[in-house]
C-alpha cells in the first residue's frame, strides 16, 4: 500500500540515536553508527522522532510501504518491556546510553515558571548565607531567561515546536559574554540559537533556511561582535531569509570588543 512514512537521510544522520529512542514502536535502531528505520509495519507515521533530531535528517515520504501493524508492535514493545525487567532482577539493568552519549543534545522547551527579581536575599528579608572567604568570588543568581535547547545552530532541530510564532535570535557566541546583560536585553521573549562562523565549518545558512521555511517565525535579531569574522552569522541569517522566500523583519545588532552596542 502507498503510505505516508518516514524517511532518514543517511548523509545528514549523525548518529545520535535520539531518533531511536523517541520512537516508541521500536521501529528505529541504530545500525553502523547511523539511525535506520528496521520495519516499516512498526512506524506509525505520526513523526514523534522528527522534533528530536538536530540535523534535519528525518522528513515524511510517501511511498509502497507495509501498513502499519500494532498488534505487532504491542508484542515487540511488551516482548522489551520484559527484557529490560529481567536485566534489572539480575543486576545489570541500567538505562540504555544515547548512541552519541550526548544527552545534551535532547531538544526540549523551558518553561520558566517564577520570574526572578535578581534581589539578594538580605533585600528579600530571607536569611543571608555565610559571608564568602575574601579569597572566593561573589556570585548572585540572576534569572535566566533561555527559553528552550539546544542552542548550538548545528544541533537545533529543523521542526521543534517553539519555532512556531517565535521571534528568533540569532547570536555570535561572544556576544553573550561581551555584553552584560544579554539575557535581559536579548533572549528574553525570544528563542535562542548561536554559533561562530570562524570556529564552525558549516554552512549554517542551510540549517537557518529550513527553520525559517518550514516555521512561522515572526522576526529574525542578529547579534554579532564587531570584528570581521563575525559578519559570516549575519550573511548566513541574511541568505537563509532570502531561500526560504519569506518576508520577515529582522534586524542586526552590533557589540563592540569593550561590551557597548555599536549599531541597531
Amino acid at each position: 500500500m502507498i503510505r505516508k512514512i518516514i524517511h532518514i537521510d543517511q548523509d545528514k544522520c549523525n548518529g545520535c540515536g535520539l531518533c531511536a529512542k523517541a520512537c516508541h514502536e521500536g521501529a528505529i535502531g541504530m545500525v553502523d553508527g547511523k539511525a535506520t528505520l528496521l520495519r516499516d509495519d512498526y512506524c506509525d507515521g505520526l513523526g514523534d522522532c522528527l522534533p528530536t533530531c538536530p540535523t534535519g535528517a528525518i522528513t515524511f515520504v510517501e511511498r509502497e510501504a507495509l501498513a502499519y501493524d500494532e498488534a505487532a508492535v504491542k508484542a515487540n514493545m511488551a516482548a522489551r518491556a520484559k527484557a529490560a525487567d529481567d536485566a534489572g532482577h539480575s543486576g545489570t539493568g541500567a538505562e540504555e546510553p544515547l548512541a552519541c552519549g550526548c544527552p545534551g543534545s535532547h531538544s526540549r522547551a523551558i518553561n520558566r515558571a517564577c520570574e526572578g527579581t535578581g534581589a539578594s536575599p538580605a533585600a528579600s528579608g530571607a536569611s543571608a548565607a555565610p559571608t564568602a572567604p575574601s579569597a572566593s568570588p561573589s556570585f548572585r543568581q540572576n534569572t535566566s531567561r533561555l527559553s528552550q535547547w539546544p542552542v548550538q545552530i548545528k544541533l537545533a532541530p529543523v521542526n521543534a515546536p517553539y519555532f512556531n510564532g517565535a521571534n528568533l535570535l540569532v547570536a555570535a557566541d561572544c556576544t553573550a559574554y561581551a555584553y552584560g546583560s544579554f539575557h535581559e536585553d536579548f533572549i528574553r521573549n525570544k528563542v535562542t540559537l548561536i554559533g561562530c562562523p570562524k570556529l564552525d565549518s558549516v554552512d549554517y545558512s542551510e540549517k537557518l533556511t529550513e527553520i525559517i521555511r518550514n516555521n512561522d517565525i515572526k522576526s529574525v535579531t542578529v547579534v554579532r561582535m564587531e570584528v570581521p569574522c563575525c559578519g559570516g552569522i549575519e550573511m548566513a541569517v541574511k541568505k537563509a531569509l532570502q531561500d526560504s522566500g519569506k518576508f520577515i523583519p529582522w534586524q542586526v545588532v552590533t557589540i563592540s570588543t569593550e561590551g557597548e552596542i555599536l549599531e541597531q
